[in-house]
């Protein structure tokens, strides 16, 4: 793919762009090459530990969904109702004080109705099927979001992930040897500056990963408490242009279509049957655990869950619908790739081969789904933050998972 040279091409010019990315910590490749290690900052305090794992909950004859299991694909036929009516394996457990969350409501909600790890410690073959199942994911892009989100954020020899804080020390087969495994807190990663909900990693002293009241208020006003395409576009800009003024470190990589892509989710798999269903205010609160404070704000009530009579969308979202829904949102209201360095010192990201131009993104969905393909497969790990080499063994995890399913 022509994205292999740009891509690497792009990493090296932010870091010299943007020296403080290089600071952030992930995999210490220094134990494969000869390549700088990244430096400690601060994550949670103390990241919980739950003493009795169990995986989620298993799935039966009586209750299939749409069939996967085991991180095999299922049938792809949605419109069903879940959880289940009687299945109360899958009924709603709100998190307890041992448990992981993180910043994606979507993922919080699974674990808190077991169709993830309930503690937050899960794995690649359990995100894959709850994709599917939960929320009628097709296939081939539930393989990819698994294997961005364990082969950056986890552990490709056990296949563990962490839906928040660094739990390396249940996650790695290797303790810290390799460097920590930071979760889905990981900065720059899956989680990135302009969150819809989440401060800016550098603006709140590394807290990444709680949700903002102010900021899912400002979201339901911006959209008319219709979380559609046009609304999230405007205030995905609208965080942008707060981050660029408010940040000085504020970096918009190539990586931010998979922040745009997670907000397509709001209205492709949130509500119920999908895009035939309204994305709501009283839908999107009950994902993001959102509920009136009683003075027209919003508070964080712990309790992130499928909506009561929920069915999920009849047709599985898969990789060229998200990739249209996120070159969509970009393009109502393009923006600058780069970053600040330093408050008012914007610098713009170079131009290649077509992909972008003038510090925009000047490609067709096609390139975004390359895109998303160099992202677990190439030379750049954590949002291109200064480690140019990923080690050997993320790279052979990631090919072989995602060659299979994305031409």
């Amino acid at each position: 793919m022509r994205n292999v040279i740009i891509i690497a091409a792009l990493a090296a010019q932010t870091v010299n762009a943007f020296p403080f990315l290089s600071e952030m910590p992930g995999p210490n490749p220094s134990r494969f090459s000869p390549i700088r290690t990244a430096s400690n900052v601060k994550r949670q305090s103390a990241c919980p530990f739950h003493a009795n794992h169990q995986g989620a909950a298993p799935y039966n004859s009586k209750y299939t969904y749409t069939g996967a299991k085991n991180g095999l694909p299922g049938t792809g036929i949605g419109g069903i109702k879940v959880p289940a009516d009687g299945d109360t394996a899958h009924a709603f457990e709100a998190p307890g004080p041992n448990d992981i969350r993180g910043p994606c409501p979507g993922l919080n909600a699974a674990a808190n109705h077991h169709f993830l790890s309930h503690d937050g410690i899960t794995t690649f073959a359990e995100l894959v099927d709850m994709q599917q199942n939960l929320y009628n994911v097709d296939y081939g892009l539930a393989v990819a979001l698994a294997t961005l989100g364990v082969g950056l954020d986890g552990d490709v020899l056990t296949g563990k992930l962490s839906l928040g804080c660094d739990a390396t020390r249940r996650t790695s087969a290797t303790g810290d040897l390799l460097g920590k495994e930071l979760g889905l807190n990981g900065h720059n990663k899956f989680e990135q500056d302009t969150s819809l909900t989440r401060d800016d990693f550098f603006l709140a002293s590394g807290d990444d990963y709680t949700f903002n009241s102010t900021l899912f208020a400002s979201m339901a006003s911006t959209c008319a408490k219709k979380f559609d395409r046009d609304g999230l576009a405007l205030y995905r800009y609208q965080r942008y242009q707060s981050s660029l003024a408010n940040n000085p470190n504020f970096y918009f990589g190539p990586k931010v279509v998979i922040i745009y892509g997670a907000a397509s989710f709001l209205y492709e798999l949130f509500p119920s049957f999908g895009p035939e269903g309204t994305p709501d205010l009283a839908t999107i609160s009950s994902f993001f655990g959102a509920e009136s404070d009683g003075s027209g704000g919003f508070r964080f009530n712990n309790r992130e869950m499928i909506p009561a009579n929920w069915y999920n969308r009849r047709l599985p979202y898969n990789i060229p619908d998200a990739a249209a829904e996120i070159l969509a949102q970009y393009l109502k209201y393009p923006v600058l790739l780069g970053g600040n360095a330093g408050k008012g010192n914007f610098d713009l990201l170079g131009s290649y081969n077509g992909v972008f131009e003038g510090g925009k993104f000047t490609g067709t969905a096609k390139d975004v789904t390359c895109l998303l393909y160099q992202f677990a497969t190439e030379n750049v790990p954590s949002s291109l933050a200064g480690v140019l080499e990923l080690p050997l063994q993320i790279v052979e995890f990631s090919i072989g998972k995602l060659n299979p399913g994305i031409k």
